[in-house]
Protein backbone atom coordinates (compact mmCIF):
# COMPACT_ATOMS: atom_id res chain seq x y z
CA UNK A 1 0.00 0.00 0.00
CA UNK A 2 1.84 3.47 -1.13
CA UNK A 3 1.26 6.48 1.19
CA UNK A 4 1.59 9.68 0.51
CA UNK A 5 1.98 13.67 2.02
CA UNK A 6 0.12 16.40 1.06
CA UNK A 7 2.04 19.89 1.67
CA UNK A 8 -0.87 22.77 2.03
CA UNK A 9 -0.29 26.55 1.85
CA UNK A 10 -0.56 28.06 5.09
CA UNK A 11 -2.42 31.41 3.32
CA UNK A 12 -5.59 29.05 1.91
CA UNK A 13 -9.13 28.69 3.22
CA UNK A 14 -10.69 26.10 2.02
CA UNK A 15 -9.42 22.58 0.18
CA UNK A 16 -11.08 19.27 0.27
CA UNK A 17 -8.74 15.84 0.06
CA UNK A 18 -9.65 13.06 -2.29
CA UNK A 19 -8.04 9.78 -2.55
CA UNK A 20 -8.18 6.09 -3.28
CA UNK A 21 -6.56 3.52 -0.83
CA UNK A 22 -6.01 1.70 -3.44
CA UNK A 23 -4.79 3.86 -6.03
CA UNK A 24 -7.61 4.20 -8.14
CA UNK A 25 -9.28 7.22 -9.32
CA UNK A 26 -12.04 7.67 -6.40
CA UNK A 27 -15.37 5.18 -7.35
CA UNK A 28 -13.26 2.71 -9.00
CA UNK A 29 -12.54 -0.81 -7.49
CA UNK A 30 -13.95 0.04 -3.83
CA UNK A 31 -16.01 -1.90 -2.08
CA UNK A 32 -19.45 -1.05 -1.83
CA UNK A 33 -19.34 0.40 -5.44
CA UNK A 34 -18.39 4.08 -4.95
CA UNK A 35 -16.58 6.72 -2.29
CA UNK A 36 -15.31 5.61 0.98
CA UNK A 37 -12.29 3.70 0.70
CA UNK A 38 -9.82 3.75 3.64
CA UNK A 39 -8.59 6.70 5.52
CA UNK A 40 -6.21 8.86 4.15
CA UNK A 41 -3.21 10.39 5.54
CA UNK A 42 -2.80 13.92 4.81
CA UNK A 43 -1.38 17.37 6.55
CA UNK A 44 -4.04 19.17 8.14
CA UNK A 45 -3.60 23.19 9.27
CA UNK A 46 -3.97 22.36 13.28
CA UNK A 47 -6.72 25.78 13.27
CA UNK A 48 -8.55 23.64 11.00
CA UNK A 49 -9.18 20.89 13.24
CA UNK A 50 -11.38 20.82 16.11
CA UNK A 51 -10.67 19.10 19.69
CA UNK A 52 -13.53 19.09 21.53
CA UNK A 53 -12.53 16.88 24.51
CA UNK A 54 -10.14 19.14 25.30
CA UNK A 55 -11.50 20.89 28.27
CA UNK A 56 -11.77 17.17 29.49
CA UNK A 57 -8.25 15.83 29.61
CA UNK A 58 -5.05 17.16 30.66
CA UNK A 59 -1.79 15.86 29.10
CA UNK A 60 1.91 14.91 30.81
CA UNK A 61 4.09 17.73 30.14
CA UNK A 62 6.48 15.62 30.47
CA UNK A 63 5.24 13.21 27.64
CA UNK A 64 4.53 16.92 25.55
CA UNK A 65 8.14 17.96 26.46
CA UNK A 66 9.58 14.41 24.82
CA UNK A 67 7.61 14.60 21.29
CA UNK A 68 8.10 18.47 20.88
CA UNK A 69 11.75 16.94 21.17
CA UNK A 70 11.74 14.34 19.04
CA UNK A 71 9.52 15.96 16.47
CA UNK A 72 11.78 18.40 15.55
CA UNK A 73 14.69 16.24 15.56
CA UNK A 74 12.72 13.28 13.40
CA UNK A 75 9.34 14.82 12.51
CA UNK A 76 6.00 13.10 13.25
CA UNK A 77 6.24 9.67 12.73
CA UNK A 78 2.77 8.51 13.95
CA UNK A 79 -0.04 10.64 12.43
CA UNK A 80 -3.45 11.60 14.61
CA UNK A 81 -6.59 9.74 13.72
CA UNK A 82 -9.20 12.92 12.89
CA UNK A 83 -12.83 12.46 11.76
CA UNK A 84 -14.06 14.43 8.89
CA UNK A 85 -18.06 15.14 8.93
CA UNK A 86 -19.50 17.44 6.34
CA UNK A 87 -16.03 19.19 5.62
CA UNK A 88 -15.15 19.38 9.78
CA UNK A 89 -12.31 17.70 11.06
CA UNK A 90 -12.49 16.49 14.69
CA UNK A 91 -9.76 15.16 16.87
CA UNK A 92 -10.41 13.12 19.57
CA UNK A 93 -7.13 10.81 19.90
CA UNK A 94 -3.28 12.45 19.79
CA UNK A 95 -3.70 14.84 22.26
CA UNK A 96 0.28 14.65 23.58
CA UNK A 97 0.78 14.78 19.74
CA UNK A 98 -1.10 17.86 19.23
CA UNK A 99 -0.28 20.09 21.76
CA UNK A 100 3.30 19.09 21.25
CA UNK A 101 2.60 20.27 17.59
CA UNK A 102 0.89 23.46 18.91
CA UNK A 103 4.07 24.08 21.41
CA UNK A 104 6.11 23.90 18.81
CA UNK A 105 3.81 26.58 16.58
CA UNK A 106 3.50 24.25 13.38
CA UNK A 107 1.45 25.13 11.18
CA UNK A 108 0.51 21.64 9.95
CA UNK A 109 -0.05 18.25 11.89
CA UNK A 110 0.02 14.55 9.90
CA UNK A 111 -3.65 12.96 9.62
CA UNK A 112 -5.20 9.87 9.37
CA UNK A 113 -8.37 11.37 7.89
CA UNK A 114 -11.76 9.20 8.21
CA UNK A 115 -14.97 10.57 6.74
CA UNK A 116 -17.56 9.81 9.05
CA UNK A 117 -21.62 10.73 9.32
CA UNK A 118 -23.44 13.06 12.28
CA UNK A 119 -24.39 10.46 14.02
CA UNK A 120 -20.53 8.55 14.43
CA UNK A 121 -19.61 12.09 14.80
CA UNK A 122 -22.42 11.88 18.12
CA UNK A 123 -21.42 8.61 19.32
CA UNK A 124 -17.54 10.17 19.36
CA UNK A 125 -18.88 13.11 21.43
CA UNK A 126 -20.86 10.89 24.36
Amino acid sequence: MASFLLRIPNNFRNFSVSASSNGAPSGVGQQGGGGGGGPVIVEIPMDKIRRPLLRTRSNDPEKVKDLMDSISQIGLQVPIDVLEVDGVYYGFSGCHRFEAHQRLGLPTIRCKVRRGTKETLRHHLR
